[in-house]
C-alpha cells in the first residue's frame, strides 16, 4: 500500500508539472519571439537603433512591476490564484501585441505581458519546490511550472487539515506527519517582515539570490535571446529567413541541454552544475569575440558565430539558467520566501532590461568582439562569486535549509 501510494503521489506531481509546464512554454515564447519578429518589426515601423532597444526591453519594464508585487500577492493569494490570474494577463498581452497597429501600441502589449512573466518567472518555481520531493525536487523547479496547492501556503496560513491533505496526495503516508512537524518548527521561527530579509542570519542567503540575480543576467544571455538573429546578420548571414533559422539551431541546443540539466541537477548536484556552466560560458564568449576580432575567419564568421552561440547557451542551458532559479526557491525560509525571491527576481529582469536595452549601443561603442569579451570577463567573475558563496543544498529538505542559515553557518558549510 505504502509503494502504491508512493507511485500515486508521484504521478499527481509529475502531471500537474507537465501540464503546468505549457505556463513555461508561453513565458520562453514571450521572451523569445521578439528576437526573430525584430528584423521585420524594425523595416516595418521604421525603427531606428534605440527604438529598436526599447522595443525588445519593453517587456522588462513589466518583468520588474510584476517581479516588485508578485512576492506580496503570492504570500497573500496562494500560488495557484496567482498563476491563473498570470495566464489571464499573457493572454492579454499577447492579443494585444498582435494586433498593434504602431511602436506605441506594440510596447504598451509587450508591457502588460512583461508583468506576467515577473510573476511567473519566480513564483512558478517557488510552487513546485514547495510541494516536490526532496530527491526529485531540481528536476522538478527545472521544468520551472506547476499547478497544485502548495502545502506549506495553506500551513502558514493556519490551513492544516488542508495542507494535511495535499501531503497525502504527494507522500507516503507515513512521511507526511513528520513533514508536517518540519514545516510547523520552521514556520514558529519566522515573522514574515520584509526588515527580516535584511537580518544577519539572512544576510548570506539574500547575497547568494541576487548575486545569482545580476550574474544570470549580466553575462548576457539575454543578448542572444532577443538578438540572436541580429548576432548572426553582424556575422554575415545576409538573409534573415538564414539567420532565424540558424537561431531556431541555438534554441534547440537550449531545450536539449536544459532537459540534460533536469536528469543531472539531484545526481551531480547544484554547485558542479554551475561552476562548469560559468566556466563553459567565459570560453565561449572569448572565443565568439576572436571570432569577430580576426579577419582571416571573415569568409567562416557565419559558422563560428552560430558554433560559439550554441556552444555558449548550451553552456548556460545546463547549469546557470535552471540552477539559478532552483536555488532561489530552495534557499529562503518559508514565512518570507515569496519577498525574498520577489527582491531577487526584481534584481534579475533590472540586469535583464540593462543588458537588452544596451547590447545594440555596446557593439557600436567597443566593437562586436569587445563587448564579447566583457560578457566574458563577467561571467569569469561571476564563476568566482559562485564558487566562494553558492551551498550546495542537493539532498537537503527546505526546513534542513533554512535551519542551516540560523545557525549562522556559512553556505561553503553545507
Amino acid at each position: 500500500m505504502k509503494h502504491g501510494s508512493k507511485i500515486a503521489g508521484r504521478r499527481l506531481v509529475y502531471a500537474a508539472t507537465g501540464i503546468s509546464a505549457l505556463g513555461g512554454l508561453l513565458f520562453g515564447y514571450d521572451i523569445g519571439v521578439i528576437s526573430g519578429a525584430i528584423l521585420f518589426i524594425k523595416k516595418d515601423f521604421l525603427l531606428s537603433s534605440a527604438l529598436e532597444e526599447v522595443v525588445v526591453s519593453s517587456v522588462l519594464l513589466g518583468s520588474l512591476a510584476g517581479a516588485a508585487v508578485g512576492g506580496v500577492l503570492a504570500d497573500r493569494l496562494g500560488r495557484r490564484k496567482l498563476l491563473i490570474v498570470t495566464a489571464l494577463v499573457f493572454g492579454a498581452g499577447a492579443v494585444g501585441a498582435a494586433l498593434a497597429a504602431g511602436t506605441a501600441w506594440l510596447v504598451v502589449a509587450r508591457v502588460v505581458a512583461g508583468a506576467a512573466i515577473g510573476v511567473a518567472s519566480f513564483v512558478s518555481p517557488l510552487y513546485i519546490s514547495e510541494i516536490a520531493p526532496v530527491e526529485i525536487r531540481g528536476k522538478l523547479v527545472s521544468i520551472n511550472q506547476v499547478a497544485l496547492t502548495s502545502p506549506r501556503w495553506l500551513l502558514g496560513r493556519g490551513h492544516t487539515n488542508e495542507a494535511r491533505t495535499v501531503l497525502k496526495r504527494i507522500r507516503v503516508p507515513g512521511r507526511v506527519e513528520g513533514e508536517l512537524t518540519e514545516i510547523r518548527g520552521g514556520l514558529a521561527q519566522q515573522k514574515g517582515r520584509w526588515s527580516e530579509l535584511f537580518s544577519p542570519l539572512l544576510r548570506p542567503a539574500m547575497i547568494v539570490g541576487v548575486g545569482l540575480a545580476v550574474a544570470q543576467q549580466i553575462t548576457g544571455i539575454n543578448t542572444v535571446i532577443y538578438y540572436a538573429p541580429t548576432i548572426l546578420k553582424f556575422a554575415g548571414l545576409s538573409s534573415a529567413s538564414v539567420a532565424i533559422l540558424a537561431s531556431v539551431g541555438v534554441g534547440v541546443v537550449n531545450l536539449v541541454l536544459t532537459l540534460v540539466a533536469m536528469q543531472l541537477i539531484d545526481r551531480v548536484g547544484r554547485r558542479p552544475l554551475l561552476l562548469a556552466s560559468l566556466g563553459g560560458m567565459a570560453l565561449s564568449l572569448f572565443a565568439l569575440g576572436l571570432a569577430f576580432s580576426l579577419p582571416q575567419l571573415a569568409s567562416h564568421l557565419g559558422l563560428f558565430a552560430v558554433t560559439g552561440l550554441m556552444a555558449y547557451v548550451g553552456c548556460f542551458a545546463v547549469g546557470l539558467g535552471p540552477v539559478f532559479w532552483l536555488l532561489l526557491s530552495e534557499i529562503y525560509p518559508l514565512r518570507i520566501r515569496g519577498r525574498a525571491m520577489s527582491v531577487a527576481t526584481v534584481v534579475n529582469w533590472s540586469a535583464n532590461l540593462l543588458v537588452a536595452s544596451s547590447f545594440l549601443t555596446l557593439t557600436r561603442l567597443l566593437g562586436k568582439a569587445y563587448t564579447f569579451w566583457s560578457y566574458a570577463a563577467v561571467s569569469t567573475g561571476a564563476w568566482i562569486f559562485a564558487f566562494f558563496f553558492v551551498p550546495e543544498t542537493k539532498g537537503r529538505s527546505l526546513e534542513e535549509i533554512e535551519a542551516h542559515w540560523r545557525a549562522g553557518k556559512h553556505a561553503r558549510d553545507f
